[in-house]
């Protein structure tokens, strides 16, 4: 919300000396969220007055229209002759009135004004556009035409009030009465301790049997409706200047007289209002609920659908307006233009001042994505209590500036107002904030924000209409916490009690954190949505278990309603955006949950909140709830050792997608085996199932590898990435993180190489199994150091496997015939197992 400093003041006396940015600080302390405050006219320097055009001649033989004018600006140029201007707008005519600046001034943005020779001709100065003098946007995109009663050589910085500051306010989703000049001035006459002058406080006659006849089918959704008319509105009047001007500082587009001032009073009492062209309404006002498939075409001229719960404004043809959204096309105002152009000229209006239900206008809004000021008004909470004032001011305005009459008739349907109490313990406040504010402050408090209170040690708490987001004690509580203010609470540092800290979980996942981090990984954090079709772009099969997915009902993204299943997508995803930024050499980590549903839906019962949730309760949310084991993944892309003058460095390659979850296995202390496997976006050439031992049954907790260059083409990602993802639950559950003091033989080492040939496809991690086990309790330890194939040498279809043995025993040094003897059963082993022979 927009707040001008000058409109401010209008309702609250602030103190002359006092700035936007004192006035921020106040409003801030009080709890409101003050994001900037914009200095209009800041670099504005004149001269800058109003002229009058004199002459216009039109310059041939260029591009585009020019126009060579002389403007009579009076005494402002200090000679009373006509000023020679150059211009190339079109939207004015001999004898308008015009802004004109002069030589020497300064425009917004730091642009200087002298006199130019520009297309043959001597400009001395500008004829401003409303966009030249940082109004905003008029509607006219062109040069600002003034009234005709307006005086030549004017100043036209006052007269456009082109200096003010204008704070912009962010309004939380309960605050709907700060979405107003007058709920702002309250609070700022709160801060300064000054009193209000309320601009809803009018007379406003009763209802009576003459008012435009309405009728309320929906008492739910709409509890109070105010009609009132006005006819014989001049078809020449304009907004005034200074409406215009308020309306364009708090982000308004000026559109005509009739929906000025209905914008001009919602921004001022934060009652939507809306005009109807009385000659185009047919037959009674209605409120009610839409039948399904009904159609409406709204003022941006949009056909809409209707749902049945959409709440509407009918007359006897159907729907006339979406009801605290939107009006209707039908019945639209016409501005000033459209009459001239042989349009409607609108002369007696209708006007509506309602109030909505606020879930029914949410839901219609975003069911039809049309959110309007007025809506954004009444989804947070309207003052149902401003609507006859706000149509009295809507009405006195009218008959100011248009010339209209008010008709005698008011129309008022309003339910009997309920007034909501509260009942409050006078040191309730007191307990919440842990600060002795007393009754006294409590209740002088609760006065200021408009409630009656009554009452001693138990007060009795009226709250006012304009604050329906005050409905149970922690509320009033804030209110008093806020307005004495946040910054005097005391900082009392929470005292944990002893012996509690991170779980073994926790502890696991931060190592693994740190490792990776350790061994070049960067970690990337990202958002747990998905859409379906990254499944197709990942090669998953059709059956895939990845593929069954939690589905978000209100999602952020209706690209990405999923919840995800791999962590693979969030990851892969940020590799191409920095690999598209110029960051080639990447090696990314993520932690974090995966969401698989379970095969039993249930729903998820409330929580207690009067106590702590017994273990039923918990358990009963756990099992409403999807399946989250925890995952980590890695992606690799670019080089893994940088070139320089050490060597020749690496790229990234499948090897180090596996010992990146080997890093993850030794933190937790659990053994992982690796065996050729093929799944989804991986090379089936270049793939590792990734197992552990669970109950003396291997499981499947992951794969490593490079990726299938169909995946990498499909996604963008770089040639050759690589990936690993694995289960960091199932290993944890299977690992052992008690710290392992290493043992330290006296007794020296026996070191054996061997190099076996086994066909091609046979996999190394098959050969060094059957090597480890064939050894037998000697082996201390095996490392492949060489692969080699070579057709002349060894075969077509062959490969050599170059292994380093290492044999000690814990009592005694081994003699070459025991540490021969462990290597020949090693290849015995081998041989038997998968054909290896001994490599000549």
């Amino acid at each position: 919300m927009r707040i001008p400093l000058s409109w401010l003041r209008e309702y609250v006396d602030l103190p002359a000396t006092e700035t936007g940015r004192d006035v921020q600080a106040k409003l801030i302390s009080a709890g409101l969220e003050v994001e900037t405050v914009e200095h209009l006219g800041a670099d504005l320097k004149g001269p800058l007055v109003v002229g009058q055009v004199l002459t216009i001649e039109e310059l041939e033989g260029f591009k585009k229209p020019i126009r060579f004018c002389t403007v009579n600006v009076g005494q402002a140029n200090g000679t009373g002759e006509p000023q020679e201007i150059v211009c190339g707008a079109r939207n004015f005519a001999v004898g308008d009135k015009v802004v004109v600046v002069l030589p020497g001034a300064t425009l917004p943005g730091g642009f200087s004004i002298s006199a130019r020779k520009t297309y043959g001709k001597t400009s001395h100065g500008m004829i401003c556009s409303s966009d030249e003098l940082g109004m905003g946007d008029d509607g006219t995109h062109g040069i600002i035409v003034l009234p005709p009663e307006t005086e030549v050589g004017k100043d036209a910085i006052e007269l456009l009030e082109l200096v003010d500051e204008v704070l912009d306010i962010a309004v939380t989703a309960n605050r709907g009465d700060c979405l107003s000049i007058r709920g702002v001035a309250r609070e700022a006459a709160i801060a300064y301790g000054l009193p209000l002058r309320d601009p809803a406080l009018l007379d406003v006659p009763g209802p009576n049997a003459y008012g435009y006849p309405v009728k309320i089918a929906d008492p739910t959704g709409c509890d109070r409706f105010t009609a009132r008319t006005v006819t014989g509105l001049s078809a020449e009047a304009r907004s005034p200047i200074w409406l215009q001007r308020r309306l364009q500082k708090v982000g308004m587009r000026p559109i005509s007289l009739a929906v000025d001032v209905t914008n001009y009073v919602m921004m001022e009492l934060g009652q939507p209002l809306h005009a109807y062209d009385r000659s185009l309404v047919q037959g009674t006002i209605g409120v009610r609920r839409a039948a399904e498939g009904e159609k409406i075409v709204t003022l941006d001229g949009t056909e809409r659908k209707l749902h049945a719960e959409d709440l509407v404004i009918t007359d006897d043809r159907g729907p006339i307006g979406l009801a605290g959204v939107m009006g209707g096309a039908n019945t639209e105002i016409a501005d000033h233009d459209a009459a001239e152009n042989g349009g409607n000229t609108t002369s007696d209006v209708v006007i509506e001042a309602a109030h909505f239900d606020q879930v029914s206008i949410a839901r219609t809004a975003r069911r039809h994505k049309l959110s309007s000021e007025a809506s954004r008004r009444f989804e947070r909470g309207v003052d149902p209590q401003a609507a006859a004032a706000a149509a009295q001011r809507t009405v006195d305005l009218l008959v100011l500036l248009a010339g209209g009459t008010a008709e005698s008739g008011v129309t008022e349907i309003s339910a009997p107002p309920v007034p909501h109490t509260i009942t409050l313990a006078a040191d309730h406040p007191d307990r919440v904030a842990g600060v002795a504010y007393g009754r006294e402050t409590v209740v002088r408090r609760l006065q200021e924000v408009g409630c009656d209170v009554y009452g001693q040690d138990e007060l009795i708490v009226t709250v006012p209409s304009w604050r329906p987001d005050l409905t149970d004690p922690n509320d009033l509580a804030e209110e008093v916490i806020r307005l004495e203010g946040y910054e005097n609470l005391p900082s009392t540092l929470p005292r944990p009690p002893a012996g509690r800290g991170l779980t073994a979980r926790q502890r696991l996942h931060r190592r693994v954190g740190r490792a990776l981090a350790g061994a070049g990984y960067v970690e990337a954090l990202n958002y747990p949505f998905v859409g379906e079709q990254v499944f197709d772009q990942l090669g998953l099969d059709a059956d895939d278990p990845a593929r069954r997915v939690v589905k978000l009902v209100n999602p952020l993204s209706d690209e990405e309603p999923a919840l995800r299943t791999s962590l693979l997508p969030g990851l892969l995803a940020a590799l191409r955006r920095n690999d598209g930024r110029g960051a080639h050499d990447l090696a990314l980590f993520e932690t974090g949950l995966v969401f698989h549903p379970r095969d039993e839906q249930r729903v998820a019962g409330n929580l207690p909140v009067d106590r702590r949730p017994g273990e039923d309760d918990l358990a009963a949310l756990d099992a409403a709830l999807p399946d989250q084991p925890r995952h980590v993944a890695v992606v690799l892309a670019g080089a893994r050792e940088q070139a320089g003058w050490w060597g020749k460095g690496r790229p990234a390659d499948w090897a180090d997608a596996v010992e990146s979850a080997r890093t993850v296995a030794r933190e937790a202390g659990a053994e992982l085996g690796t065996r050729k496997g093929q799944y989804g976006p991986w090379h089936p050439g270049r793939c590792a199932e990734l197992t552990v031992t669970v109950d003396g049954e291997e499981r499947v907790i992951g794969h490593a590898g490079e990726l299938h260059p169909r995946v990498l083409k499909t996604l963008g990602l770089p040639a050759r990435t690589c990936a690993m993802e694995l289960d960091l639950d199932a290993v944890e559950r299977v690992g052992d993180d008690t710290p392992q003091a290493p043992g330290i033989s006296t007794f020296p080492v026996a070191t054996q190489d061997v190099a076996l040939v086994v066909d091609e496809f046979v996999p190394a991690a098959d050969v060094e199994a059957a090597l480890r086990e064939g050894a037998g309790e000697l082996l201390e330890s095996i490392r492949l150091f060489d692969v080699y194939d070579n057709a002349e040498q060894l075969g077509e279809g062959r490969k050599s496997l170059a292994y380093a043995l290492r044999f000690r025993a814990g009592d005694r040094t081994l003699t070459v015939d025991e540490a021969s003897a462990a290597r020949d059963a090693a290849v015995a082993l081998a041989g038997e197992r998968v054909g290896a022979v001994l490599r000549s």
